[in-house]
């Protein structure tokens, strides 16, 4: 019997994720999420970590039946209605690409079609599988503040 037969195999997905763990930073964090397991990954957003809320700028910025996209903070808010803010988080569900821009009352991500909608995140057209985590958004003195804490 050969060592090569003895040893486990590595799949394509395990590969590709440690790789891009490694072009990330190679942070342990992220390195730790590369499993060749096909188990279950609920805590991977939010993670329930308690944070202080992040500053966003101007409420008026976000049109009323749209939103924007703050790309480097990876959180998405809308204004459904007027005066009534909704954020999300901005990496898509299916395959974590973050979410590029909001049309037609739909959050879209670019890398495969999914839609989410403005109002509570919620898959409008796949693949994803589950709506955007949603976070807590407050406008004091006409300034965004959103806590991505679960």
């Amino acid at each position: 019997m050969s060592e090569a037969a003895e040893m486990p195999t590595t799949s394509r997905r395990t590969l590709l994720c440690c790789g891009a763990a490694v072009l990330a930073g190679g942070s342990a964090v992220a390195v730790a999420g590369c499993s060749s397991s096909s188990g279950s990954n609920s805590g991977s957003q939010g993670g329930g970590k308690s944070s202080a809320p992040v500053d966003l700028g101007a409420a008026a910025d976000v049109p009323v039946g749209g939103g924007k996209v703050y790309r480097d903070q990876k959180i998405v808010v809308t204004q459904p209605s007027a005066g009534v803010y909704k954020a999300f988080s901005a990496r898509c569900t299916h395959a974590g690409c973050i979410v590029d821009q909001v049309v037609d009352g739909t959050i879209r991500c670019p890398c495969h079609g999914s839609r989410f909608a403005v109002g509570d995140g919620s898959v409008q057209d796949g693949p994803a599988p589950k709506p955007l985590p949603a976070y807590q958004v407050t406008v004091a003195d006409g300034k965004l503040q959103v806590t991505t804490a679960s």
